[in-house]
């Protein structure tokens, strides 16, 4: 597996996608999955590419059917653990993998921990925390360290572990105060948000009440993060995303280029737990720091 995919794996979560310049071979990371037996909720088979485009239509809207109205309780997902088992696409200029398997298991607000798998063993580990990432190549017995400082500044887009748990579970990245704006759209309900240098709109479903899609945008640079929510399933008595899709647009600080990146993270199974499912990580003392 090449460094970039290996951090581009990262990015399940998350939208950073090269981190290395070193290739190696991937050919085998999506071919098999393994089994996870705690996990107790299913879905569909995955059988789109992440070359899909997500439906324009839910940003499409006239914008003469915009009206104020009063603020909205979303319903979100209330949990202590969580543990899913995923299939992970990505496409970017230099990568494109599809259904890559991976296993997540999240403590709520405080830490994110990604097993990536093929051939029937696992290839790389990560542990995400409030302060910084830790990804480890199993195979090539080597792991890199960032700050999500550094990775907004290398990436040009303001990165953090609320937007990335976000990306996942599909609950709000900046809670709900009580003084929040929404207005109406069609179908949607939007509560618009200023949180330092994004701003963020929230498209929350009249339907269920759900955050259906939330489009973020850096107000210095103009890049945007749009993440749609799809197939929605009962999980303990939530309505739980089991698809995430992910579109970032960020302009090089080199060229001036825009630079595409499409993610879609789709869940097979997921359960919500009160103990720890455990999140084991440790760094071997063989192992090289590749940053």
């Amino acid at each position: 597996m090449s460094n970039k995919l290996t951090i581009g794996l990262v990015t399940i979560c998350f939208m950073w996608f090269t981190a290395c310049h070193k290739q190696r071979s991937a050919k085998s990371l999506a071919k098999n999955s393994t089994t996870d037996s705690t996990i107790v909720i299913t879905a569909p088979e995955i059988k789109d590419s992440v070359a899909v485009a997500t439906p324009e239509t839910k940003d499409s809207a006239a914008v003469a059917s915009l009206e104020n109205v009063e603020a909205v309780k979303i319903k979100e997902i209330a949990f202590d653990y969580l543990v899913a088992k995923s299939k992970v696409s990505f496409k970017s200029k230099s990568q494109d993998f599809d259904n890559t398997n991976v296993n997540i298991r999240i403590k709520k607000d405080s830490l994110i921990w990604i097993s990536v798998t093929g051939v029937g063993l696992e290839v790389a580990r990560g542990i995400i925390t409030r302060d910084s990432i830790v990804f480890m190549d199993k195979i090539h017995r080597d792991y890199f360290v960032f700050s999500y400082q550094q990775l907004s500044k290398q990436y040009n887009f303001d990165l953090n572990f609320a937007l990335l748990q976000s990306v996942i579970i599909g609950n709000l990245p900046f809670g709900q105060q009580p003084d929040s704006r929404f207005i109406k759209q069609n179908e949607f309900y939007i509560l618009k948000q200023i949180k330092e240098r994004l701003e963020v709109d929230n498209y929350i479903s009249e339907s269920n009440l759900k955050l259906s899609r939330l489009k973020a945008i850096e107000v210095p640079t103009q890049n945007t993060f749009t993440l749609d929510y799809e197939d929605f399933k009962d999980v303990n008595s939530f309505l739980f995303p089991f698809t995430s899709i992910i579109n970032l647009n960020v302009k090089s600080a080199k060229d001036q280029q825009i630079k595409e990146t499409n993610m879609r993270i789709k869940h097979s199974k997921v359960e919500l737990v009160n103990q720890s499912p455990g999140f084991p990580f440790k760094v071997p003392s063989g192992y090289k720091r590749k940053r």
